[in-house]
């Protein structure tokens, strides 16, 4: 049995001090500096503390929980799942996976589906895609990805070394081969950086992590146009922006284009793991028996859930609500911002992917509205993401922009009485 020495000391995330009366320490890798807060259950857009707090959360587990918690749909579904079949592999037939595949190339660009269990899984796959394409087409040399600085996508070391953050990369060895960052919205640099050994564009149609930095449309229109013109593949990173976030099912429709390859995740499974590649036939067509693979993919559970979620998000007037609410909440948060311009140098983003971009450092806003009993997402360039479950409605949008008064208020009081001392 190991020893208890140290133990005394609470080094947990949100635990209670004592568990079946023996003091608790976390066991986990400490890669996350978590609030010290944990939840017990969560209904709609709201989270329950294990002390019996309640919390609007408009960050939805990272624009994960698509539906709302414990959506009564999505429990049946995944108890009614449960109570058969969990788990058979890849190597037969899974109904579920079929139904679902089939449900997403009916409403996108695609031919094909490959189920992941997440988002940067589902990266890895479009980038190996990606390349086996110009491979089976008879160019090997083209294998280089043109990505946007500033974008994330996943924590691989292929996904870092194509976000090009140099925090996530470095003290990790030589990133691999084959990736070229260019500035957003710099055209002239992404032709530049178009060569003999590029392969493809990867780009998200706005940046999550980033900070809410969307691509302007015109931009994606040129990229694809770049693409058709040079033999390259388009490659869009939906993980975060996908069914329905920012107002239309995908966000490329935005743009009136078509990507040859997609990644999705997050909302896919309303709170499940899952993740998908979506392909042209043309795009897949290096994808052949044995050059991918993966155990957990597109098992039973997953797909069952995120058929349950396909449910909700296709349903009549679901994406056109979350555009009208989007709307809604955007205006808010600007007239907001005119109230608090010491505070708010800036409202971004689209649909219910939004973002307010801090003058202060963006932690104090966060922390602010956290004592408000408000979640919201920190990310790059000094800014806080609101991705509320997107069944959200005019009483929590009016709630969360009152929490975010009182949080914006108390960011200003504190920095009045910090430039007093």
């Amino acid at each position: 049995m190991k020893s208890l020495r140290g133990a005394g000391e609470d080094r947990s995330a949100g635990l209670p001090n004592k568990l079946y009366g023996i003091p608790v320490t976390s066991s986990l890798l400490p890669t996350y500096a978590r609030a010290k807060l944990a939840f017990e259950r969560g209904e709609g857009a709201w989270l329950f503390s294990t002390t019996g707090e309640r919390y609007l959360d408009f960050g939805a587990g990272i624009a994960v929980v698509s539906v709302g918690h414990a959506h009564p749909h999505l429990v049946e579904a995944l108890t009614k799942q449960a109570q058969k079949l969990w788990h058979v592999s890849n190597l037969f037939e899974i109904p579920q996976a079929e139904l679902l595949g089939r449900r997403l190339v009916e409403v996108s660009f695609a031919d094909l589906a490959f189920f992941t269990n997440s988002g940067t899984e589902a990266i890895e796959g479009a980038i190996k895609a990606a390349r086996k394409y110009h491979y089976v087409s008879g160019h090997p040399e083209k294998f280089r990805i043109i990505t946007v600085q500033g974008a994330f996508h996943g924590r691989t070391i292929a996904a870092v070394t194509a976000g090009g953050n140099p925090k996530y990369i470095e003290g990790f060895g030589p990133p691999p081969e084959g990736f070229d960052q260019v500035p957003l919205g710099d055209l002239a640099a992404l032709k530049a950086a178009i060569g003999p050994h590029t392969a493809a564009i990867m780009v998200e149609p706005i940046q999550g992590e980033g900070g809410i930095r969307a691509i302007p449309l015109a931009h994606l229109q040129a990229m694809r146009q770049l693409c058709d013109e040079n033999g390259l593949l388009l490659v869009l990173d939906e993980v975060q922006t996908g069914l329905g976030r920012t107002g239309k099912l995908f966000a490329y429709e935005h743009a009136g284009i078509a990507p040859d390859i997609m990644t999705l995740a997050k909302g896919l499974g309303g709170g499940f793991p899952l993740g998908a590649i979506l392909l042209t036939r043309e795009a897949g067509k290096g994808m052949t028996v044995g050059t991918h693979g993966t155990t957990f993919g597109g098992n039973p559970l997953a797909t069952t859930v995120g058929n349950a979620v396909l449910d909700l998000v296709l349903a009549d007037d679901f994406v056109d609500r979350v555009a009208r609410m989007g709307k809604i909440l955007k205006e808010g948060l600007v007239d907001l911002a005119a109230r608090h311009r010491d505070v708010i140098a800036e409202i971004r983003g689209q649909g219910l992917m939004l973002g307010i971009k801090a003058r202060g450092p963006v932690q104090d806003l966060v922390a602010a509205a956290l004592q408000e009993k408000l979640i919201l997402i920190p990310a790059g360039d000094n800014v806080a993401r609101l991705l509320p479950p997107l069944i959200i409605g005019e009483a929590e949008i009016d709630a969360a922009l009152t929490r975010l008064e009182a949080a914006a208020t108390s960011v200003e009081s504190k920095a009045r009485m910090g430039a007093a001392e």
